[in-house]
């Protein structure tokens, strides 16, 4: 399995909308995606700007469906704007032992 993380640090003024649509493109990731397996979206309580995502992949191709998916594409063409910064990493998992298909 494969994860990504992305943090993020959001316009002050575009937290809410921010929110909102990044909330709705992990449910629609872990809905309409078989290859996601998990769509952690988190705050810093101590800094409203901060996001951070951990996501799980089943492999590279399920990553790549996810970054031609209807609803992330929306998603970041609504949001692009609003980013101040973002870091990608990507990962391999190796334990726990990758879930089962």
């Amino acid at each position: 399995m494969l994860a990504l993380v992305v943090e993020f640090r959001i316009d002050a003024a575009r937290i809410e909308a921010f929110d909102a649509a990044i909330r709705a493109n992990a449910r629609a990731s872990l809905a309409a995606e078989p290859g996601c397996r998990q769509f952690d979206v988190c705050r810093d309580p101590d800094d409203a700007q901060l996001y951070f995502l951990y996501e799980l992949y089943d492999d590279e191709a399920a990553i790549r469906a996810h970054l031609q998916s209807p609803h992330f594409l929306a998603m970041d063409a609504q949001t692009r704007a609003w980013v101040q910064s973002k870091t990608v990493r990507r990962l391999r998992r190796t334990e726990p032992a990758p879930l089962p298909c």
